[in-house]
C-alpha cells in the first residue's frame, strides 16, 4: 500500500488526509548486483473534486547501467452507491521514460585479442533514451470494514525501447486487492488487518495473502507470497507512527525456488510517511483504513 497511488488511481484521496510517501528498495541486498528503487507521492482528498487527487514519480535503478523513470496523475471520483457501500472510480495519466547509461560498461565485441579494449561496441544501435505516454484506470470498493479494488495499468502499450515489439513493451498489468478491518477487543485497542492480492502481466504472476496487527503506534506485519518467477517469497515488517509522521520498514526473503540462481535475500523496503491538513471525515465519504505494511 505504499506505492498504491502508482498501482491503482482510485486509491487517490481515500485516506482523505493528505499524504506523502517516501519509500526506498533495495533488490537483492548483498549480490553487488545495483538494483534499487526510489518512490515518492502525495495525494489527498479534495471536496471541490467529490473525491481525490494525487501525483507520483518512481525511478528504478538497474546495474547502474538502465534507469526507468515514470511519472504521473491520478484522480479518483467518489461515489456513495449504497447506505454503507462507497465506490471510487479513478484515472491516472503519465510518462514512462527509460534512459541508458554505458559508460562504464563493456561489451565482448569492444575487447580484442590482447584482452584490451578496442573500438566502441555496435551492440548499442538503437539503445536510446526514449520517453512514452502511459495511461491506467481502476477501481475500489469500501463496504463496512471491507475494502476492494481492481486496477489496470499500462493501457496504451507503452513500448520504452521503441522496438515496435510487443515483447518488449510494458504488457498491461492487472492488480487486485482486498483487505478487512477486523477490530479486536476494545480495551485492547489492537486492529487485525488480512489483506491479499492477485497480480498478472504478461507471462508473471503472483499471489499474497498476509495480515497486519496495528496498535495506536505500532504494527507489524507478515505475508506469503507466491510467484511463478521466484517460487515462494515471505515479507515481514513494521510501521512506527508519531503523530503525523510514520517509519516503516519491510524485509521479503526467499523460502522455496525452483531456480538455483534465485538468492534467499530479495528486499528491503524502508521509508517516510507524512500527513498534512487532517480533514474531518465526512458522512458523504467513507476513510479507507488502509494496513501500514
Amino acid at each position: 500500500y505504499q506505492t498504491m497511488v502508482m498501482h491503482n488511481p482510485a486509491f487517490a484521496g481515500s485516506e482523505y488526509d493528505g499524504t506523502m510517501r517516501l519509500s526506498y528498495m533495495n533488490f537483492y541486498p548483498g549480490n553487488n548486483y545495483n538494483f534499487h528503487s526510489f518512490f515518492i507521492s502525495y495525494d489527498s482528498y479534495l471536496e471541490l473534486l467529490h473525491g481525490g487527487a494525487g501525483a507520483y514519480v518512481a525511478s528504478d535503478h538497474i546495474g547502474g547501467i538502465m534507469n526507468d523513470l515514470r511519472g504521473g496523475l491520478s484522480y479518483s471520483y467518489f461515489l456513495q452507491a449504497g447506505r454503507e457501500l462507497f465506490v471510487n472510480g479513478g484515472l491516472s495519466a503519465g510518462f514512462f521514460r527509460r534512459g541508458f547509461n554505458f559508460s562504464d560498461a563493456v561489451f565482448p565485441d569492444e575487447i580484442n585479442a590482447m584482452g584490451g579494449i578496442g573500438l566502441p561496441t555496435a551492440d548499442l544501435q538503437g539503445r536510446q533514451n526514449r520517453t512514452v505516454f502511459d495511461i491506467g484506470t481502476g477501481f475500489m470498493f469500501i463496504y463496512r470494514n471491507i475494502t476492494g479494488g481492481l486496477a489496470i495499468t499500462h493501457l496504451a502499450g507503452p513500448d520504452p525501447d521503441g522496438s515496435g515489439s510487443s515483447a518488449q513493451g510494458l504488457g498491461r498489468k492487472l492488480l487486485v486487492h482486498l483487505s478487512a478491518d477486523l477490530g479486536l477487543k476494545r480495551w485492547s485497542g489492537l486492529r487485525l488487518i488480512p489483506a491479499g492480492s492477485f497480480e498478472l502481466q504478461g507471462d508473471y504472476h503472483s499471489v499474497a495473502t498476509g495480515a497486519v496487527v496495528e496498535s495506536n503506534n505500532l504494527s507489524v506485519s507478515g505475508m506469503m507470497i507466491l510467484e511463478n518467477s521466484s517460487g515462494l517469497d515471505c515479507q515481514a515488517g513494521f510501521s512506527v507512527r508519531l503523530e503525523s509522521m510514520s517509519l516503516f520498514y519491510s524485509y521479503r526473503f526467499n523460502i522455496a525456488s525452483e531456480s538455483r540462481v534465485t538468492p534467499f535475500s530479495l528486499m528491503h523496503h524502508t521509508g517516510l510517511n507524512f500527513r498534512f491538513n487532517n480533514v474531518e471525515k465526512r458522512i458523504k465519504g467513507r476513510t479507507i483504513n488502509t494496513p501500514d505494511m
